[in-house]
């Protein structure tokens, strides 16, 4: 992956500025997608661009793609977990669950994610000129790639535009909503494809049959079919992967044994980097940033991170009111006395985004074996969960798991990841677990808030065919 972006496109810089953009990029040179795809060497520059698009560009543009480096707004900093750190702007209405149609960061990562789409389709959509040996491998990447967007979108915004092919500007399809249930029938399609015509050799940074089967595995407990999860878990419990006993080098050893599915990046160069890391810090002379940790995760880390604690979250030097994220300090870099500092510009971060982890495929092997039921005395249930406590330096016997006990693992193990906002959405407890953190910062979580609303810039370009999501 990260020696995709060194590959030069001649069809798919997919550029945009609104929703009819994604849908018919503009060309770069006279050759369209219309004639370029004519051997497997040119459509491969299309599965390259797909991952591509999820790495985005790191840039302020408004016609780059930025979803996976802005995810943290949309997920983390909806959460008890992190906020801004000045309450300010845009990114305050994440911290106060009072997010407006007309905020610029839901537009951005909204349209990012489907042109994301959009390149996956271009790639089904000339998959007829691929060799027969590697044809099912080709389609499996595509729809694991579409599979994995449409799976955030779904969780973050309920009933989509389900846009399966490739749509020329203005099409109804492009904004008409499709249920929930259509959606996730798409997904639960698509992943299945891909874990029958993937394999495990394509490294870390581009999908394989294990990362297909881990993701499958989670829509699967999202969907309630705890077996089908269960299987699937066991599947890649079968593969080799491991924990690794430093918890640091998950994220500072990139490529290690514990990752399945990360989006690459690589230090010091513009297009290939990413900027999220030095937004959780004072880099750069920055004074205001935003993805600070929130005094309840601050708290509960302290009580319940163990050893994975220093990794996540530190004291910020410089205002020591305020505690920093630090799982993704650029690259690693040793530059201090505690082991936590970095030694060249942050915006300039190589640190690769892990996706999915070993550790996420043990407490979803939990959770798929507790099958919606409040605890679990499973033996292979608590060797999984044991796996995980022991490595966070946790050594007592655990006899029985609850629902809580999990929830609370991995709010501690995935601190910052992304995770939490879906795990209790996941859980049922939304409305419980955010309205009472809400009213301890003084604002309001109701059930409108489990759902964003939709973009106001796509709902006028949709003249009236988009319909918003209630409360907004």
């Amino acid at each position: 992956m990260k020696s995709i972006k060194h590959i030069i496109f001649i069809l798919t810089i997919l550029v945009f500025t609104s929703c009819e953009d994604y849908l018919e990029p503009e060309p770069t040179s006279v050759i369209s997608s219309v004639n370029f795809y004519s051997d497997e060497t040119q459509l491969m520059q299309g599965v390259f661009n797909m991952y591509d698009g999820l790495q985005g560009m790191n840039d302020t543009s408004s016609r780059s793609n930025h979803a996976t480096q802005i995810e943290f707004y949309v997920t983390e900093m909806r959460s008890d977990n992190t906020r801004s750190k000045s309450g300010e702007g845009e990114a305050a209405q994440f911290d106060n669950f009072a997010v407006e149609a007309t905020n610029g960061l839901i537009a951005d990562h909204y349209r990012s994610f489907y042109n994301v789409i959009f390149r996956a389709n271009t790639v089904l959509e000339n998959i007829g000129v691929a060799s027969e040996s590697n044809k099912a491998k080709i389609e499996g990447e595509a729809k694991f790639v579409r599979a994995y967007v449409y799976f955030n979108l779904v969780r973050l915004y309920g009933a989509l535009p389900l846009i399966d092919n490739v749509v020329s500007v203005g099409d109804d399809a492009s904004y008409i909503r499709r249920s929930v249930e259509d959606v996730y029938e798409l997904i639960v399609s698509d992943l299945n494809s891909a874990v029958a015509g993937l394999d495990n050799f394509n490294g870390k940074n581009r999908a394989t049959k294990s990362a297909a089967q881990g993701l499958l595995a989670k829509v699967h407990l999202t969907l309630g079919n705890y077996l089908e999860a269960q299987q699937l878990l066991e599947s890649v419990m079968s593969e080799g992967f491991i924990l690794e006993p430093n918890f640091s080098d998950v994220f500072f050893n990139e490529s290690n044994s514990e990752v399945i599915f990360s989006i690459g990046y690589t230090s010091g160069l513009v297009q290939d980097s990413q900027n999220f890391s030095a937004e959780f810090l004072n880099g750069v002379g920055r004074t205001v940033g935003v993805n600070y940790v929130t005094d309840d995760a601050k708290a509960f880390m302290e009580t319940n991170g163990g050893n994975r604690t220093v990794v996540s979250m530190r004291t910020d030097p410089i205002q020591p009111s305020q505690t920093q994220v630090i799982k993704y300090l650029p690259d690693g870099f040793d530059g201090g006395t505690d082991g936590k500092t970095f030694g060249f510009d942050a915006r300039l971060a190589g640190n690769d985004w892990i996706v999915l982890r070993y550790a996420d495929i043990l407490l979803m092997h939990v959770e798929a074996i507790l099958a919606g039921n409040n605890e679990t005395n499973s033996a292979a249930a608590l060797a999984s969960f044991q796996k995980v406590r022991n490595r966070a330096g946790f050594t007592d016997l655990v006899t029985s798991i609850t629902k809580n006990d999990l929830l609370a693992e991995r709010r501690a193990e995935l601190a910052f990841e992304n995770q939490r906002f879906y795990d209790v959405i996941r859980f049922g407890k939304g409305v419980e677990i955010f309205g009472a953190y809400a009213i301890s910062i003084g604002a309001n979580f109701t059930s409108n808030d489990l759902l964003l609303p939709f973009p106001q810039i796509e709902i006028g370009l949709s003249k009236g065919l988009l319909e918003q999501n209630p409360g907004y």
